[in-house]
């Protein structure tokens, strides 16, 4: 009897794994035999293509092109471009932008993050307080931009009647350069703070409940705690609303528009003085007011390209000492 090495004992025999005689193996279907799937799940390719994919490297054809939409293409090299660098409108709209953008984006996060530590305590109607906060962010812009301007209208807005009666003069929201920027920013936050709140919550309930057992067993105090062991845990996900936030905020386009009425018939476009004249803003008028499409997606790209360098930024210094 034959006997199994390492040991004492009778050899076990295990089969073979090969297939009988007379039986075929099964050959590999190639990508084209799943043509019938390819073709199901077609038509959202082909309309992404149509409608996403070609248009942007379209647009960046167009960077390099003058046209006015009708007549010939005239290649012009890196002539927009040159030209965008000297335009001061453009420097204003990137300067309005970025103001904006910081107006808008520290009180979003600070506020959708404080408001999901407070919702994250409460016991009863949790669901109303979550429908209720996060309703603004499902709310038509083009609506919330029409309340805002009759809000903070500077004769006859609900604001200025307010400060009226406790004797405070009317404040000219609308027309003041800083208080239009203000006001901008205070829609976008209004907008965007319950969606942020809504990730942070969920952000909240993974922690588990023993850490912060164990934090005040130890003696953390509540400040403490959210310092230290919160914020650290909720890293991953600040990061991402943070990189969502400044994509976001840096498009700011409707509010501005809706609220001074831009058209071409309105020469100041973004209020008095351009002060809300934004980069995207700024676009839409040369593209489509002006007519000037090569400018335009010369406007687009290079503002592409600032997005990128301020993600990356925010992208850094978010994630500083992480590793530590």
């Amino acid at each position: 009897m034959p006997v199994r090495r390492g040991g004492p004992g009778p050899a076990r025999f295990r089969p073979r794994r090969t297939a009988p005689a007379g039986t075929a193996r099964p050959r590999r279907r190639g990508p084209l035999a799943y043509w019938r799937q390819y073709l199901a799940i077609s038509p959202f390719y082909l309309i992404f293509a149509a409608f996403s994919f070609f248009p942007v490297f379209y647009s960046l054809y167009l960077a390099f092109q003058r046209w006015d939409g009708m007549g010939t293409m005239q290649f012009v090299g890196l002539q927009q471009f040159r030209f965008l660098w000297d335009d001061p409108v453009f420097w204003l709209s990137i300067r309005n932008t970025l103001v904006i953008w910081v107006l808008s984006t520290v009180p979003t996060l600070f506020g959708a993050l404080t408001l999901a530590t407070l919702l994250h305590s409460v016991r009863r109607f949790k669901g109303f307080y979550r429908i209720a906060l996060y309703v603004p962010n499902v709310t038509s812009i083009v609506a919330v931009a029409i309340f805002f301007g009759a809000v903070f209208s500077n004769n006859f807005g609900l604001v200025n009647a307010i400060l009226g009666v406790v004797g405070i003069s009317p404040v000219p929201w609308l027309s003041n350069p800083w208080l239009i920027k203000v006001v901008i920013s205070l829609l976008m936050t209004w907008q965007w703070t319950g969606y942020n709140m809504i990730i942070y919550l969920a952000g909240l309930q993974a922690i588990p409940t023993s850490i912060y057992e164990a934090a005040k067993m130890d003696g953390a105090g509540p400040i403490r705690t959210f310092f230290q062991i919160t914020i650290p845990i909720m890293r991953p996900i600040i990061l991402f609303t943070v990189i969502i936030s400044t994509i976001n905020g840096l498009q700011s386009f409707s509010e501005p528009q809706v609220l001074f009425a831009s058209n071409a018939a309105n020469a100041n476009l973004g209020g008095p003085g351009q002060a809300g004249l934004t980069t995207l803003l700024y676009f839409y008028q040369s593209a489509f007011l002006n007519n000037d499409y090569g400018y335009g997606a010369a406007i687009v790209w290079a503002f592409f390209v600032l997005i990128i360098i301020l993600v990356a930024v925010n992208w850094r210094i978010t994630t500083r000492g992480r590793k530590a």
